[in-house]
């Protein structure tokens, strides 16, 4: 059966390649996000590629009034629909201790403005009895690290809003999928030094897609993060406190 799938965060380059994926696969679009011109051309491209259905919305994490058009516009579609959150922001560590407003903006982005949003649609995923949330989050929100710990404590509290939204929504048969992404080819990370495990952002956007079709329940991508992070997560914090990763 195919879906309808609504793509926060829809000109991230991970949800681009997302969304060429599911629209081959002939599923619809909901591409929302804040360049309305660059949405526009992905959905395009969408219908090029076979999505039955393709649109541009707007949306802003920071703005809950963009929030409801594409509510009233998911309850105004039949059938099975799915929710993929792409949306984020990480400025640098330095960045924010410069300027702590920066907390407020990175948490909304990241955390707050995402849960907002999937709580309001949870009830018309929970009537339909059907569908997929896709929650990107990160490896950094697995432990409080030196270089981005106000990134990584919005991706932990993002994980475990999801971790509780799955237990919610698998009552009713929607699933709920949580992504940790490492260290991927995008925007958000040129510029940086010593990435290890560097991925092109076509191989995680198809990661996302495989664990979707298996009913994942937690994906780290690449799959060399979940030994990494299965270890930097048992180091003791007296050791870990004096440790510079």
């Amino acid at each position: 059966m195919s879906t309808t799938w609504i793509v926060l965060g829809a000109t991230s380059t991970i949800a681009r390649h997302f969304a060429r994926l599911v629209a081959a696969k002939g599923d619809g679009l909901i591409l929302a996000g804040r360049d309305m011109e660059e949405l526009r051309r992905s959905a395009a491209d969408g219908l090029a590629r076979g999505a039955p259905l393709a649109e541009a919305m707007a949306f802003d994490a920071r703005d809950p009034a963009s929030f409801d058009p594409l509510l009233d516009r998911l309850r105004a579609i039949g059938g099975s629909i799915s929710v993929a959150v792409f949306v984020g922001s990480m400025p640098s560590q330095e960045d924010i201790d410069a300027d702590p407003s920066l907390v407020d903006g990175t948490v909304t982005d990241s955390f707050t403005g995402p849960a907002r949003f999937l709580t309001a649609v949870a009830p018309i995923l929970e009537e339909r009895g059907m569908g997929t949330v896709v929650g990107v989050g990160s490896v950094a929100g697995d432990r409080g690290r030196l270089g981005n710990y106000v990134y990584g404590a919005s991706k932990a509290g993002f994980h475990a809003y999801l971790s509780g939204l799955r237990n919610r929504l698998g009552r009713s048969g929607v699933h709920v999928v949580t992504v940790k992404p490492g260290t991927v080819d995008t925007a958000m990370t040129w510029g940086m030094d010593k990435l290890p495990f560097l991925a092109p952002p076509e191989k995680v956007a198809a990661d996302i897609l495989r664990a979707v079709e298996r009913r994942t329940d937690v994906l780290y991508t690449p799959f060399i993060w979940w030994p990494v992070m299965t270890v930097i997560r048992a180091i003791p914090e007296r050791i870990f406190k004096k440790m510079k990763i």
